[in-house]
């Protein structure tokens, strides 16, 4: 009986699955619920970022607009003049500048006037101290680019955005047409104006001023032409980006975010970068961080003194139970843990003290039981001591009643001959001495003794003897090979040759009665114990000859059976003969211990048994079938070389 937790097997601990349980159920979730709301609220502050600085960039996208509304009140309220047409017929400098100045009283920026061919007149515009400069040219002609005419040839203006090096400048490039009048259907070309409004860091100044925001100019190209912050022109901000997505930079330990707002100027676009400082966002952020950091660690503490309370006030009792079973194992006596738990564990505590008792009863009645078993086992071997010897000892009075018998008839032969050969021995000894004595008399003496006939008699006589006396050697010879008493290691033997011995053994049953058919195909030697595989053709040999009621027939044949690898690895032999045979009820039962078919005092029914075990025990395989009135074939499979493990004798 293995002691108690003897077994290698590594056993893990309650303690440590509850505290990993505790981990898996408590703490991580509580952490990733803490996460998910870190998540989503550092979301909701980005996404309020991001809706506050997209109004802040309507209302740019609203100053825009109105500059945009400006631009085309003050151009459709200055061209409706009636001395505009003489200005651009006249081209007369001086009256374009008065009429610049009262363009740019009514309105932002700068305006330029073109002649019809697309030469400039004149360029007014405000400069830093809001003083209106002109810039015109006497003699030098500055051409409008082709691309504006074409534009403008099937438009009356268009709007386009202008991207420079530290600017952005927003264009209204319109025509001057005349009235139509009765003697011009079609209202005529007569110049060209453009308007413009330059936004550069001074507009986004007033913007940080007016919005408390940073901001940034991105060309439609994504080029970022000025910013509110020198430092901001380092921000990589792909156009890709979503308005939605909130863009952070990090600079002097202040950390930006921006987004990306497309403004319209007609058709043209560009972008404004807009972002503000989310130090307070940040601060925020990371005291709930702190907050909730704090509030976890503090439950984890708690839950895992708590758990370590439990687990200490639940496993003692289970502990206990431990040291009792492993004290129970090693102890005779009944065992007793006190019930000091009103929980399930005290139903258990107590259950085990039942079970202790139970046990220790039990072991009581099995000793008892053991003792008796051993008695009866004891009565059991020697009864199949005696019956194996009973087997035996029948087996050899078949095996020495029919050795007597054949020893009887050449030991009968020469019992005969000696009486004959006395007589003529005395009769020759008498011719001897008469010669000695009266040689003239040796003739009238050979008449009387018969010489001639005691001459030609006693070479047959003595060849007689010679006969009996080498028939009964060679069944001495075959009775000695067939025992093989002296061989009780594993020997090679050769398998025709122990079937020929047997067949000679059983010779006096056979002879003039059953008919022997014999084919051994060339076989290498068995490694076996000879007597025991002797003994096991001695039994199902010895079964065909007495199955044969009269004359009858027996087919032997051996042949060698190949394995996986081309070799012959086992030899089989059949033994078939022609007798009674067996119904299928007898021949289950064929091989089963104290079987027989024979009469009381016949037979033991040990035989065939004993011959499956000797099989067995060589590693073979015996088979048997059986037709009743046809007659019972024998099989017999044996390994050329079987396992040593196998091989003990029976």
């Amino acid at each position: 009986m293995s002691k108690f937790g003897s077994n290698k097997v590594k056993y893990r601990s309650v303690r440590s699955i509850l505290v990993i349980w505790f981990l898996v159920f408590s703490i991580l979730p509580l952490l990733f619920m803490g996460w998910y709301f870190l998540f989503k609220f550092e979301k909701a502050l980005e996404n309020e970022v991001v809706q506050r600085l997209k109004n802040n960039g309507r209302e740019i996208d609203t100053i825009i607009s109105d500059y945009y509304s400006d631009l085309y009140d003050t151009r459709d309220d200055l061209l409706l003049k009636s001395d505009i047409m003489t200005y651009f017929t006249t081209q007369n400098v001086e009256s374009f500048r008065t009429f610049s100045n009262l363009w740019l009283q009514k309105s932002t920026g700068a305006v330029s006037f073109y002649t019809k061919n697309g030469q400039l007149i004149l360029t007014a515009f405000k400069d830093d101290k809001k003083s209106i400069r002109y810039f015109s040219l006497n003699n030098e002609k500055v051409q409008l680019n082709d691309r504006y005419l074409k534009n403008l040839s099937d438009k009356n203006d268009i709007a386009f955005v202008d991207p420079n090096k530290n600017k952005l400048t927003l264009i209204l490039f319109s025509k001057v047409l005349t009235k139509p009048s009765a003697a011009q259907l079609k209202p005529q070309l007569v110049g060209y104006v453009e308007q413009s409004i330059d936004l550069s860091e001074e507009f986004l100044l007033r913007i940080k001023t007016k919005l408390k925001i940073e901001s940034l100019l991105l060309s439609d190209s994504g080029k970022l032409v000025s910013s509110s912050k020198p430092y901001f022109k380092r921000i990589p901000i792909p156009i890709t980006t979503s308005i939605d997505q909130l863009i952070n930079y990090e600079y002097q330990e202040l950390r930006y975010g921006f987004i990306l707002y497309p403004v319209s100027w007609g058709k043209s676009k560009f972008y404004v970068g807009l972002g503000d400082v989310r130090q307070d966002s940040q601060a925020l952020l990371n005291n709930i961080r702190f907050a909730f950091i704090t509030v976890i660690s503090v439950v984890a503490v708690l839950l895992f003194i708590t758990i370590l309370l439990t687990t200490n006030w639940f496993l003692k009792p289970v502990n206990k139970l431990i040291n009792g079973l492993r004290a129970f194992d090693s102890s005779e006596q009944i065992l007793q843990i006190p019930v000091t738990n009103q929980t399930e564990v005290g139903l258990l505590t107590q259950a085990f003290n039942e079970m202790s008792y139970k046990i220790y009863r039990t072991r009581a009645d099995l000793k008892k039981k053991i003792k008796e078993l051993e008695v009866a086992n004891s009565e059991l071997k020697e009864a199949q001591t005696k019956l194996v010897h009973s087997a035996k000892m029948t087996s050899l009075g078949q095996l020495v009643a029919g050795v007597a018998h054949e020893l009887n008839n050449p030991i009968g032969f020469i019992f005969s001959n000696t009486t004959h050969l006395k007589e003529y021995s005395d009769k020759l000894f008498e011719l001897i001495e008469l010669v000695e004595k009266h040689p003239e008399q040796m003739q009238d003496k050979k008449i009387e003794i018969e010489y001639d006939y005691i001459k030609n008699d006693l070479p047959r006589l003595i060849k007689s003897c010679q006969d009996g006396a080498q028939r009964t050697r060679d069944i001495v010879l075959g009775l000695r090979n067939f025992s093989r008493l002296e061989e009780a290691q594993l020997k090679e033997i050769d398998i025709k040759e122990s079937l020929t011995t047997t067949l000679e053994l059983l010779s006096g049953e056979i002879k003039n009665r059953i008919q022997i058919h014999t084919q051994f195909d060339p076989l290498p030697k068995v490694l076996c114990f000879a007597s025991q595989i002797n003994q096991v053709f001695m039994n199902i040999l010895s079964n065909a000859v007495q199955a044969i009621q009269g004359a009858g027939q027996i087919w032997i044949t051996a042949i060698p059976l190949k394995v996986g690898n081309g070799q012959v690895g086992k030899i089989q032999i059949s033994i078939q003969d022609s007798g009674i045979g067996m119904d299928p009820q007898t021949l289950e039962k064929i091989f089963e211990p104290f079987f027989t078919t024979k009469g009381v005092g016949q037979g033991t029914g040990l035989g065939l048994s004993i011959s499956y075990g000797i099989i067995q025990n060589h590693g073979g395989e015996i088979h048997v079938r059986s037709q009743k009135n046809v007659g019972t074939e024998f099989t017999v499979i044996l390994p050329v070389k079987p396992l040593q493990e196998n091989s003990t004798r029976a």
